[in-house]
Order: structure tokens, then C-alpha cells, then sequence
């Protein structure tokens, strides 16, 4: 019975071991997770840069096609009144 009861100890023991390493190995360490937010910081900056880069080219691209489009419908305005006031 002693011997059984020894037994059980050392299993209990070793099986309890086995998960406290098993639960310490998977975590990370302070560092690498400072590590890990930096790297994720980096990338979220890069991402918005991108995002802002393409956002301003397509607001220059729609400004400059309304720009244009505003000049040419005031020069047809501006033929319209010529036409209205020449004397043919």
C-alpha cells in the first residue's frame, strides 16, 4: 500500500511538472513582446502612409479633373454670351 501511495506522489508530481514547463515554454518573454509591438507599430504605419499616399493622388486626379471640366463648361458659357451679343 506504501508503495502505491508512493507511486501516486512521484506521478502526481511528474504530471504537474510536465504542465507547469509546458505552460511556462509557450508564454514569451517582456522583451519579445515589445519586440512583437514594435514590428506591428511599424507595420501599422506603413499600411497608413500607403492608404494617405493613394488618397491624395486620387483627390489630385478628381480635383484636377473637375478643374478642368469647370474651364471648359465656363468657355462654352463664356461662347454662349459672345454668340447671344455679336451683331451677324
Amino acid at each position: 500500500m506504501r508503495r502505491f501511495r508512493n507511486l501516486c506522489r512521484v506521478t502526481l508530481f511528474a504530471i504537474i511538472g510536465l504542465i507547469g514547463a509546458m505552460i511556462l515554454a509557450g508564454q514569451d518573454s517582456p522583451k519579445q513582446d515589445v519586440k512583437d509591438a514594435g514590428r506591428e507599430t511599424k507595420e501599422a504605419a506603413k499600411d497608413t502612409g500607403k492608404a494617405t499616399k493613394d488618397t491624395a493622388k486620387k483627390t489630385g486626379h478628381a480635383v484636377k479633373k473637375g478643374t478642368n471640366k469647370a474651364a471648359k463648361k465656363t468657355e462654352e458659357g463664356a461662347q454662349k454670351v459672345k454668340d447671344k451679343t455679336d451683331p451677324h
